[in-house]
C-alpha cells in the first residue's frame, strides 16, 4: 500500500485544489513562490525629521539685514569722518548702500551657497530699489506742501485769478482758478481725441496683423520718445501758422494729444495681448463676427489694463509745460473759451511763478504744484471708479436692464408656450352645398 506524499508546509490549510496542485509533479519542475518586494529599513523615525520653516523670512535673515546695515553705517561713517576727506548727504548714501550689498552677502554665504545668495542679494536690490522711489517720492510731495502751506489755506487762491494781483501783493490776493480752468479744458480735449485714437489704433494693430500693422507699430514706438518742444512746434507750425489760427486751449490740446496719443497706443496694446486667446475662439466658435468679439470680449476684459493706459497718456500730457506755452500762450487773466484767446495751465503757471524773487510768488508756485498733484489724484480716482471693475462685472444700471430684459424674454416664452398647448379652435364649414 503506498502512502500520499505529506503536502507542502503552508498547504495544509488551503483548500483541495490548491493542495493537489501544490504536490510535484514527476519530470515538471516545481513552480517558485511569488516574489515580495522588499523596502529597505528607514535610517530613522518620522519624529526624529527636523521640520521645515516655510516661512518668507527667518530669524537669521532678519539679523543679517540689520547686521549688514549697522556695519555699513558704521564703517561709512568711520570713512567720512575720520579717514577719507569725503563730505556730502548724496556720497554718504551711496557710499553705504554699496558697503551694506556688499557687507549682506558676506553674511548670507556663512548659511547659504552661491545661488541662494544671488537670490537674497537681488531680493534686497529690487525692495531696497522700491523703497528709495517710495521715499522719493515722498519727499517730493512733502517739500511741495511744506513749501506751499503758506498760499493753500487761503480760499482766493483757489476762486480767483491774477488778473488784479500784482508781484508784490500778498497773498490775500489772486489765485490760480485761470490755470485750474485751462489745464482741465486742455486735458479734456485732449483725451477726447487721444482716447478712442489710441484705442482703435491698438485693436488694429492686435486684430489686423501685417506689414502695416508692423509700421504703424514702428512709429509709434519712435514717438514714444519724441521730445515735448517738438510736438509743440509741430503744432506751432502746422495749426497756428500754415491755418491761420490764434494761440488757444485748442492747440495746446491738440500738442498734449501728440504727446499722449503713443503712450496710450503702447500701453493699450500691450493690455491687449494680454487677452486669453481661448476667449476669442469661443467667441469667434458662437458665430460671432470679428468686431463684436472686439466689442463684447476682448475690451471688457482688458478694461482695467485700458483704464491705466489711459491714467499714463494722462499724467504725460498734464504736466507739459513748454507745448502749452507754444501753443497757448500765458495770460493772468481767465479764459473760460479754449477755442480763442491764449490760456494757461497748472505746470506753465508753476513755472512762472517760481521765476520770481518774491517769497509770495514762490508760495503761489509751490502751492499750484500741488493744486496740480491733487488734480491728477483725482483724475486717477475717477479713472479708476469707471474703468476698475472685474471683466463680466455689472454696473447697476447694467444689472438692472439685464433683469428687465429676462422678464421680457421670460413673457414672451410663457406667451408662445401656452399658445402651442391651447386646444385648437374648430374650423368654420366653408363647403357649398351643390343644387
Amino acid at each position: 500500500m503506498t502512502l500520499a506524499p505529506e503536502p507542502p508546509p503552508g498547504t495544509a490549510d488551503a483548500p483541495p485544489a490548491t493542495r493537489w496542485n501544490a504536490l510535484p509533479t514527476p519530470g515538471v519542475p516545481a513552480a517558485r513562490p511569488p516574489s515580495r518586494t522588499v523596502l529597505p529599513a528607514r535610517a530613522g523615525s518620522r519624529a526624529a525629521e527636523e521640520k521645515r520653516s516655510l516661512a518668507a523670512t527667518r530669524p537669521s535673515d532678519r539679523f543679517a539685514l540689520v547686521g549688514a546695515a549697522a556695519a555699513a553705517l558704521s564703517v561709512t561713517g568711520l570713512l567720512f569722518g575720520r579717514m577719507l576727506p569725503f563730505d556730502g548727504a548724496v556720497g554718504f548714501a551711496v557710499v553705504a548702500y554699496v558697503l551694506f550689498l556688499g557687507v549682506y552677502a558676506l553674511l548670507v554665504s556663512f548659511d547659504e551657497d552661491g545661488p541662494a545668495i544671488r537670490d537674497r542679494l537681488a531680493g534686497v536690490l529690487v525692495r531696497t530699489m522700491g523703497l528709495i522711489l517710495l521715499v522719493a517720492l515722498g519727499f517730493v510731495i512733502v517739500f511741495t506742501l511744506w513749501r506751499g502751506r503758506e498760499a493753500l489755506p487761503h480760499a482766493n487762491f483757489f476762486t480767483q485769478d491774477m488778473q488784479l494781483a500784482g508781484p508784490l501783493d500778498g497773498l490775500g490776493v489772486g489765485g490760480v482758478l485761470h490755470a485750474i480752468v485751462g489745464t482741465l479744458q486742455q486735458i479734456s480735449l485732449a483725451l477726447v481725441v487721444t482716447v478712442p485714437a489710441g484705442l482703435v489704433c491698438a485693436v488694429f494693430l492686435n486684430e489686423v496683423p501685417g506689414r502695416f500693422a508692423r509700421f504703424v507699430r514702428t512709429i509709434v514706438e519712435a514717438m514714444t520718445a519724441l521730445p515735448s518742444i517738438v510736438a509743440g512746434l509741430f503744432v506751432y507750425a502746422t495749426f497756428i501758422l500754415a491755418f491761420g489760427f490764434d494761440k488757444s486751449g485748442l492747440a495746446a490740446s491738440l500738442a498734449l494729444s501728440v504727446m499722449m496719443l503713443p503712450i496710450i497706443i503702447r500701453a493699450a496694446d500691450v493690455v491687449i495681448r494680454l487677452v486669453p486667446g481661448n476667449l476669442r475662439e469661443a467667441s469667434y466658435a458662437l458665430g460671432t463676427s470679428r468686431w463684436r468679439t472686439v466689442w463684447h470680449v476682448v475690451l471688457p476684459t482688458a478694461r482695467s489694463g485700458l483704464t491705466t493706459s489711459v491714467i499714463l497718456g494722462t499724467a504725460r500730457g498734464v504736466g507739459e509745460t513748454s507745448p502749452v506755452l507754444l501753443t497757448a500762450g500765458f495770460t493772468a487773466e481767465l479764459n473760460a473759451d479754449p477755442l480763442s484767446g491764449p490760456q494757461v495751465s497748472l505746470p506753465l503757471a508753476t513755472f512762472e511763478f517760481v521765476k520770481s524773487p518774491e517769497p509770495d510768488m514762490i508760495a503761489r508756485g509751490f502751492g499750484t504744484a500741488a493744486t496740480l498733484m491733487a488734480l491728477v489724484l483725482l483724475l486717477f480716482v475717477i479713472a479708476r471708479v469707471i474703468g476698475g471693475r472685474d471683466p463680466g462685472q455689472l454696473t447697476k444700471g447694467q444689472t438692472h436692464r439685464r433683469v428687465l430684459a429676462s422678464r421680457r424674454d421670460a413673457e414672451r416664452f410663457a406667451s408662445r408656450t401656452a399658445a402651442r398647448t391651447s386646444p385648437a379652435q374648430p374650423l368654420a364649414d366653408t363647403t357649398r352645398s351643390t343644387p
